[in-house]
C-alpha cells in the first residue's frame, strides 16, 4: 500500500508559530512533526507515501525532496487553494494509484502502528478511533462489532473520535467533483450502507492543534 499525509493546513490555532512555518514542520524532540509519521510508516513497509501541501508547502519540499533522506518515496500534490480533506485527496488519486491507502493527517501525533492496518474486503473504509480528547464532548462514530456508524444526538457520550488514521479505497471518491470537498460526508455516507469498519486505539495520541498540545506532544516523545 501506498500512504498519503495531509499536510495542507494553515495551522491557524498554532499561529504566530504557524505564520512563517507550515505546521508538519514545527519539531517535536528534535525532529519536524510530520517525520514522525514517515518513519513509522517506513517502520511498517509503507515506503511510497504522497504528500499533499498549501501553505508554506515549498518549505515541506525543500526539507525532505523525494524523502531519499528517510529511506522513502515521496510525491508531492501541491494545492493552489485549500481543497479540504476530500478535495485533497481527489486532487493525489492519480498519484495514489487504484488500490487502498492508509491516510494520516499531518497534525496529529501517536505510536499507532501503521503495520497492523487493512482494508477489510468490501468496504470502502476502516478507521482508527480513539477516546475523546478532553477539548471536545462527544465523538464522531459509534464502533459497534467493527462497524462505523454515525451517532444520533443522544449517542454522542458514547461515540469516539477520529483519530485522523485511516485506510480508503479509491472507490469511496468516485463521483466526487473537483474542487474543496469534506471527507465527514463521505465516510458517513458510506457508513449508512455498512461500508465502513473500525477500530479503537487506546495507546498514545494527540491531536497537535495548539501551542499547548505541541507542548504536551513534546514531553510524550521524549519518553520514546
Amino acid at each position: 500500500m501506498k500512504a498519503m499525509i495531509l499536510a495542507a493546513g494553515k495551522g491557524e490555532r498554532m499561529r504566530p508559530l504557524t505564520l512563517h512555518t507550515p505546521k508538519p514542520l514545527l519539531p517535536v524532540a528534535g525532529k519536524p512533526l510530520i517525520q514522525w509519521h514517515m518513519e513509522a510508516l517506513r517502520r511498517a513497509g509503507l515506503c511510497k507515501l504522497v504528500v499533499n501541501h498549501a501553505w508554506l508547502g515549498e518549505q515541506l519540499e525543500a526539507a525532505f525532496a523525494d524523502g531519499a533522506r528517510l529511506g522513502v518515496s515521496i510525491s508531492w500534490s501541491a494545492e493552489g487553494e485549500p481543497l479540504e480533506t476530500a478535495g485533497g485527496i481527489l486532487r493525489a488519486l492519480p498519484l495514489l494509484g487504484s488500490d487502498p491507502f492508509v491516510l494520516v493527517n499531518g497534525d496529529i501525533w501517536s505510536d499507532f502502528d501503521f503495520a497492523r492496518l487493512q482494508l477489510p474486503a468490501g468496504k470502502l473504509a476502516h478507521l482508527v478511533l480513539v477516546d475523546n480528547p478532553p477539548f471536545k464532548q462527544g465523538g464522531d462514530f459509534l464502533l459497534d462489532a467493527g462497524l462505523i456508524s454515525s451517532p444520533q444526538p443522544g449517542e454522542l457520550p458514547r461515540a469516539l473520535t477520529y483519530s485522523g488514521i485511516a485506510v480508503l479505497s479509491p472507490e469511496l471518491f468516485t463521483g466526487l467533483a473537483a474542487g474543496p470537498q469534506p471527507l465527514a460526508p463521505l465516510l458517513r455516507a458510506a457508513a449508512s450502507r455498512g461500508l465502513v469498519s473500525g477500530e479503537h486505539y487506546t495507546g498514545r495520541w494527540v491531536d497537535v492543534g495548539t501551542p499547548e498540545r505541541l507542548q504536551q506532544v513534546n514531553d510524550l516523545a521524549q519518553e520514546i
